[in-house]
């Protein structure tokens, strides 16, 4: 199985869980199955016509998944994979 980690802000929707074991063969089979076990994280992570939100970043043991083969990405048994929020703002 491989792990989805979980940020902080999101583990409200997941039980409080820092990981989500999904069995998958790709990105994209992970991702819907975690949104199959968590249907409240969809509109966090998507936009209303099913894509990734811009501001959602996955990475594959620390790959990330734009510089791979994206959502089409094959996993492996022991994959990680990584959601990162983008964060934006601070002061001068």
């Amino acid at each position: 199985m491989s792990k989805i980690h979980i940020p902080t802000p999101l583990r409200q929707y997941v039980g409080k869980q820092a990981t989500v074991e999904v069995n998958a063969a790709t990105v994209a089979e992970a991702m819907d199955a975690l949104i199959k076990q968590h249907p409240e994280l969809r509109r966090h992570l998507y936009t209303e016509d099913g894509k990734l939100r811009a501001f959602v970043n996955l990475y594959v043991n620390d790959e990330d998944i734009r510089y791979l083969q994206k959502e089409e990405t094959a996993l492996k048994e022991s994959d990680n994979i990584s959601i990162v929020p983008s964060i934006a703002g601070g002061a001068r």
